[in-house]
């Protein structure tokens, strides 16, 4: 069985998702047959990779005065998961991340640079968004510097990869992330309880697959949306 997630790094819905989504497999008792994939998916496609700003004064930007405090109520949520969190990180372009992902996962080390990448940037507030840090996770990933520099240094390098995966979110319609599409038929949407992430594979697990189309649809919690076009 697969299990698809859509995430990215700088979404705070996904660090918890993953956590609780952890938790619930772990305890599956068909977990040596599941596979998990994770999926490409900008909370801000097109950014300038330039812009890299405090979390605070991004939210404060899109929320007003209201934003930060948004943040450290999410960062509670975070910590009763058992998660540090940070409220003094960055944010910035995430798209040289998926693409070094993609690189990760020819190598078998796509889940380790995921969790590397989610640790460094809510736990330990690491600037992520230049490539020296980037090289850096990388590196303490298991990956070799050489091949690290040779993507950052072409950008169609798993550009195309990083696309196709955001056409076909768009696709499946996903409103904001984490999204999980378990075995192409099951859908799952937000930071949802390790209970209902249970429900979930268990039902995949029964269920024949079929399209998406018409596929049971858990009712999302919190996510971290995608902005008004």
């Amino acid at each position: 069985m697969r299990v698809e997630i859509w995430a990215d790094i700088i979404c705070p819905w996904c660090y918890i998702g993953k956590a609780r989504f952890a938790r619930a497999l772990a305890a599956f008792a068909h977990r040596s047959q599941v596979e998990v994939l994770y999926r490409s998916f900008e909370l801000e496609p097109g950014r300038d990779k330039a812009r890299v700003e405090p979390v605070g004064q991004m939210l404060l930007g899109k929320f007003g005065s209201r934003g930060p405090g948004m943040d450290r109520q999410v960062a509670e949520l975070a910590r009763a998961e058992g998660l540090d969190y940070r409220t003094d990180r960055h944010v910035g372009s995430t798209f040289d991340l998926h693409r070094l992902i993609h690189l990760a996962r020819e190598y078998g080390l796509q889940h380790q640079l995921v969790a590397a990448a989610f640790r460094a940037n809510f736990a330990e507030a690491r600037n992520l968004f230049t490539p020296s840090p980037l090289i850096e996770l990388a590196i303490e990933t298991g990956l070799e510097a050489p091949d690290v520099q040779r993507v950052l240094d072409d950008p169609s390098a798993y550009a195309a990869a990083v696309r196709t995966n955001e056409q076909r979110a768009a696709e499946l319609d996903v409103p904001g992330v984490p999204f999980f599409l378990i075995d192409g038929h099951t859908v799952i949407s937000g930071g949802q309880s390790v209970d209902a992430f249970t429900r979930a594979l268990e039902r995949a697990w029964t269920d024949s697959p079929n399209s998406v189309d018409g596929a049971a649809m858990c009712s999302p919690t919190d996510s971290c949306e995608l902005p008004p076009s």
